[in-house]
């Protein structure tokens, strides 16, 4: 099984804005390209979590596509949510790195959660007209976001990856 390629939504989502001919990229294209820039960061942090648990060796396996496909937008959303907070709750709190999550998680947590609602609106609301300097700023907040990530500490990544894949008790 070869996974969706992060880089290959921002790309797709870079050609829909890019002006090739006179005049404002057409809404679709706009509304297109905001759906892709989410998308890359949630095909990407499913991929991270079933290399995770279940390991980038084993990619072609039903299980690392188990995994992958457990990830839901709902979860992502709600740990994202907690993470806003200075102080996570006692249930999350107990399973976070010993200094907490540091700026580089928390960027990418409010960076999804701007995401993911301007995915719901490109998406459901007929009613907005957007800029093409939406689109590129979408664009631009998912690739600074899977940086973020990126440059997390891996116990925070792990921490953040545990937290996503598994319900605390």
């Amino acid at each position: 099984m070869t996974l969706p390629n992060p880089d290959h939504y921002f790309e797709q989502a870079e050609r829909l804005v890019a002006p090739a001919s006179p005049g404002a990229p057409r809404q679709v294209d706009l509304r297109r390209a905001i759906s892709n820039a989410y998308y890359g960061v949630f095909h990407a942090i499913s991929a991270s979590a079933a290399n995770q648990f279940i390991g980038k060796s084993k990619q072609s396996t039903s299980q690392h596509s188990l995994l992958y496909r457990s990830i839901d937008h709902a979860t992502l959303r709600n740990l994202c949510l907690e993470l806003r907070n200075r102080k996570l709750s006692s249930k999350l709190g107990r399973h976070a790195p010993a200094g907490g999550f540091g700026s580089d998680i928390r960027a990418f947590a409010a960076a999804v959660l701007d995401l993911q609602q301007s995915r719901h609106d490109a998406d459901y609301d007929p009613s907005t007209r957007y800029q093409r300097s939406e689109s590129v700023a979408a664009i631009r907040a998912a690739r600074d976001a899977l940086v973020s990530f990126e440059t997390a500490s891996e116990i925070e990544r792990e921490a953040f990856l545990s937290l996503l894949v598994f319900k605390p008790r």
